[in-house]
């Protein structure tokens, strides 16, 4: 009981004074936490309420005082606050608020930050009365984030536009610094220039430092940093080519280039090789020009893979296919005069089948027209096949093989398409080029090919008709033989030196191939064939000249005096060649010629011309999608 008694007197006697030992602690401790988070706060408050107008911009007197220091805590509030530029507190520098296209120069209000003015300027400066110009020719587009728009970097309001120097812009209309704010785009190669720069000043750099006794260990530098460089330039060529550490190779290689420039050197060395490696590289880009050229010359002269293809497949399945079974009895159509004959030389299907699928779109009858195709032996069957599995409404089609062709003159027999030439004049003041479509040696058959027809219609490959054509059949030519359209920038007595000796008014305009309508009975009454046959066995035995360029001249003699001139909307040409041709131009003719050397069906064709002919081309056919053909 004793030792019972005893453990609870021992609890009453050392219970209660720990407890409250205990209490005692807890409010200590919580009387320590508070004063730590007043203490601190108080202090904040009182410095910056008792010495806010000394804080940052003491007077001389203050901070001349020995023990004088800049408080601490106004120094933070100065970063965290607006950034000011260093004439706001000059009174007579206060402008008003101007904006310019999305720029708005917020740092330039008249409105003072709390917090921030000098006690000292008190006065506010007297109202500016002079307005900026109002700027009405500058649109005003924003965008939200100032991002990029359209490729380029669009400045919100809060943007403020930089000059080179780091100083704002000149608000003022006609600013290069505004323009060049908001039309800034990016680069996608700006590092690849970049490294190219730096691979240029250091292979200028490197001999020189070779030379240097003692600096093994920079040449080496210079050396492994510019192979470096040269094989990565020469697996990339855009910026997002580049490897992830290009950064650092770059930052090396600027190193490398400053411990160079810091080393005496001769500069006539560092000179001689600069103009060595310009030399190297104009030469260089000579060579690329050239090689362009030739490409160029290459891509638009060859037939393109696809429509190579295309052929192909069609004349092995014309011969997997019984054609006699395909073929239509219309024998009776090709030679009745009493039709509209239309006379295409082609080698390519599909500029062929555009040039028909747009006459007969357009005509009022289709049943009255017949499309004569003169093609070669290589391309015959092919054609024969397409021919045979579209139609064209009611229309008619005829493809001859001109191989096959039975005529006296042999010679003419192999196929040569339309011929296109390239006429440059140049003079003291400028220089201008000219484009010209000429008849081949073999429309100088047509009498003999389709001796029962008097009149027909001859149209190029490279054509588009936009309008009905049966006018022309009704056309009054006043006795000449072919009615063309005239190209009056090109006049005959420019091409004297050209022409040669014969008996012509220099005043006359030439005239083009791509829509002519001629009379086959004028023609054989004047025989013009026999007489273009002569005019070039004349040039070619008085000048040792090309063929074709005899044939130029032979046809612009052999039809002197006898082209009607067709009105200028019944042709639109050049839309194979220039960039400018007028749109109203273009919607009111009723054929669209694409003479020149980009045609609508390659790829290197005039964008924005395109379209008038793909809307004439058949995209559902089999074998286009086999051929993988999408002009």
């Amino acid at each position: 009981m004793k030792g019972g008694g005893g453990g609870g007197s021992g609890a009453s006697a050392y219970g209660f004074p720990a407890k409250r030992r205990w209490k005692g602690l807890v409010i200590g401790v919580l009387g320590l936490v508070f004063l730590s988070m007043l203490v601190p706060l108080v202090f904040l408050l009182g410095l910056y309420n008792g010495f806010h107008t000394t804080a940052g911009y003491a007077s001389d007197s203050q901070s001349s005082k020995p023990g004088f220091q800049p408080s601490h805590v106004d120094d933070i509030i100065r970063k965290l606050g607006p950034t000011l530029p260093k004439d706001v507190f000059q009174p007579n520098a206060i402008e008003p608020k101007k904006e310019v296209e999305g720029f708005i120069d917020e740092s330039r209000e008249t409105k003072e930050p709390t917090g921030l003015q000098p006690s000292k300027v008190e006065e506010k400066p007297p109202k500016v009365e002079e307005k900026p110009p109002k700027v009405d020719a500058l649109p005003t587009h924003t965008h939200e984030n100032g991002t990029k728009v359209d490729g380029k970097v669009q400045a919100t309001h809060r943007m403020i536009a930089m000059d080179e120097s780091g100083k704002p812009c000149e608000w003022k209309f006609g600013s290069y610094c505004i323009w060049r704010e908001e039309n800034r785009e990016v680069i996608k190669d700006s590092m690849i220039n970049k490294l190219k720069d730096q691979l240029f000043v250091a292979r200028a750099y490197y001999p020189s430092i070779a030379k240097l006794p003692k600096q093994g260990k920079l040449t080496q530098e210079l050396k492994q940093n510019i192979q470096e460089l040269e094989r990565v330039l020469s697996e990339s060529t855009t910026d997002l080519d580049l490897p992830l550490q290009i950064e650092k190779k770059s930052l090396n290689m600027e190193a490398a280039i400053v411990k160079a420039k810091s080393f005496p050197l001769d500069c006539n060395n560092v000179d001689k090789k600069l103009r060595q490696i310009y030399d190297m590289t104009e030469d260089e880009a000579s060579f690329h020009m050239k090689q362009s050229a030739f490409l160029f010359q290459l891509a638009v002269q060859t037939m393109p893979k696809s429509l190579h293809c295309l052929s192909m497949q069609l004349t092995v399945e014309y011969f997997r296919t019984d054609s006699t079974n395909l073929e239509l009895s219309q024998a009776e159509k090709y030679a009745d005069p009493t039709l509209y004959h239309y006379i295409i030389f082609s080698k390519n299907i599909l500029a062929s089948s555009v040039v028909i699928n747009s006459t007969v779109s357009h005509a009022k009858e289709s049943g009255n027209q017949v499309f004569h195709v003169l093609t070669d032996g290589q391309n015959y069957f092919a054609m024969k096949l397409w021919f045979l599995r579209n139609s064209y409404k009611d229309a008619t089609v005829e493809v001859l093989n001109v191989d096959h062709v039975k005529l006296h003159d042999e010679e003419n027999a192999t196929f040569v398409l339309p011929q296109e030439f390239r006429i440059s004049f140049r003079t003291l003041t400028h220089s201008r080029t000219e484009y010209m479509s000429m008849f081949s040696h073999l429309h100088y058959l047509l009498p003999e090919i389709f001796k029962n027809l008097d009149k027909v219609v001859v149209l190029e490959d490279d054509v588009v008709v936009q309008r009905d054509l049966s006018a022309l059949w009704s056309l009054d030519m006043g006795g000449k033989v072919n009615g063309a359209a005239q190209s009056c920038h090109v006049r005959l007595g420019e091409l004297k030196s050209f022409l040669g000796e014969h008996s012509y008014n220099q005043d006359d305009c030439t005239w083009m191939s791509g829509l002519n309508v001629i009379d086959l009975a004028k023609w054989r009454e004047l025989d013009l064939s026999q007489i273009f046959r002569g005019l070039v066995s004349e040039k070619l035995s008085k000048q040792d000249k090309s063929t074709d360029a005899a044939a130029l001249r032979a046809s612009l003699l052999t039809f002197h005096g006898q082209v009607y001139a067709l009105d200028n909307s019944w042709s639109v040409y050049g839309l194979g060649h220039d960039y400018k041709v007028n749109v109203q131009d273009i919607e009111k003719a009723a054929t669209l010629h694409y003479n020149g050397y980009l045609k609508p069906w390659l790829e290197l064709g005039i964008p924005k011309y395109k379209a008038h002919w793909k809307k004439f081309l058949d995209r559902e056919d089999l074998f286009l999608s086999k051929c993988n053909i999408n002009p």
